[in-house]
């Protein structure tokens, strides 16, 4: 995939609050990213850094209230997503971006068997008949793995293990041939040998269609072999982005780097203690007037408590959002 091609997702300057009886919650902070065809974008961060509410605000998927995005544009094939109606943005989904959540068994419906499931967007959103719709998605069951496909079209959720379920969610995503998947933590509730299985999937179905992908996660190493490009967040900002190789190579913001740290050692001693973060994520009850991080920063000093910084790039794709340059610290 050339560095050139144009951007088949891009989002600018997205912003997204949930109102409270105790005010507004800041979740997502003038987000800016792109996604190119064939690409897999990696989003890391720590549980409530904003990766899901980001994503799913692209999408119309947040309840509204309290959920409401204010600020932004989402541009996917020439069209703003956050300015068109709600039955187009309908066709939107599933039929253009796909998206696999985080639990198969709460996002499956349990008293509709999965052939129902899957036919339902066929025939909705591609104009398949039943007929043609039946057989897609014995193809589709095929495509992810699942033995004795069209047997199965007849079976419920719960008669299937939760890797296999996960597998139906994949299929699903996929039913339509959609330009862009978003995977929200989707081997998270996995155990590792599933987890390794679906991952596997996951490359050998980017190989064969060619989409493009958004792959969050909190597992650095699964992040490290199948993403393009990683982007960590931190209090419902982008702190750092870039390459895979270069970011784990050269990590410039503090907080990827102390997350890279806390990954367990292979070849640690036993008497090795495992590495945290210390402190607590920020309480998003402003838009941030500050870098969100200065209070767990080891780096942090007078500035970082005035102005929240600005993304500058350090390299080639390779940009961050912190006062604290660690090249000059290097030397």
């Amino acid at each position: 995939m050339p560095d050139g091609a144009m951007p088949v997702l891009d989002v600018k300057d997205l912003k997204t609050v949930f109102r409270t009886r105790g005010g507004d919650i800041h979740a997502v902070n003038s987000v800016s990213f792109h996604l190119r065809p064939g690409e897999l974008l990696g989003v890391v961060g720590e549980s409530g850094s904003g990766k899901s509410v980001t994503m799913m605000s692209l999408l119309g998927l947040l309840p509204s209230p309290p959920a409401e995005v204010r600020e932004g544009q989402v541009m996917l094939g020439g069209r703003d997503l956050l300015r068109i109606g709600a039955e187009e943005m309908r066709a939107v989904r599933g039929r253009e971006v796909g998206f696999v959540f985080q639990d198969p068994m709460t996002s499956l419906n349990p008293v509709f068997t999965v052939g129902f499931q899957l036919m339902e967007p066929l025939r909705k959103h591609m104009g398949m008949n039943r007929a043609a719709a039946r057989d897609r998605a014995v193809e589709l069951l095929e495509l992810v793995g699942i033995p004795d496909a069209r047997r199965r079209l007849k079976d419920f959720p719960h008669q299937f293990s939760g890797g296999m379920r996960q597998r139906v969610m994949i299929a699903i995503a996929l039913a339509c041939d959609p330009k862009v998947l978003i995977a929200d933590e989707p081997t998270t509730a996995l155990d590792v040998t599933i987890q390794a299985q679906i991952l596997e999937l996951v490359k050998e179905l980017r190989q064969k269609l060619g989409m493009a992908i958004i792959w969050i996660t909190h597992d650095l190493g699964v992040i490290a072999g199948i993403a393009d490009r990683v982007m960590v967040m931190y209090g419902g900002q982008v702190v750092e982005q870039g390459p895979v190789r270069e970011l784990f190579a050269n990590p410039a913001h503090p907080y990827t780097r102390a997350l890279l740290k806390t990954v367990p050692k292979l070849h640690g001693t036993r008497d090795q203690k495992l590495r945290v973060i210390e402190g607590q994520p920020p309480i998003l009850a402003a838009h941030p007037a500050a870098c969100p991080f200065r209070a767990r920063c080891a780096h942090a000093f007078e500035r970082c408590a005035r102005e929240n910084p600005a993304r500058r790039p350090i390299g080639a794709g390779h940009d961050v959002a912190c006062h604290w340059d660690h090249r000059e610290a290097a030397q």
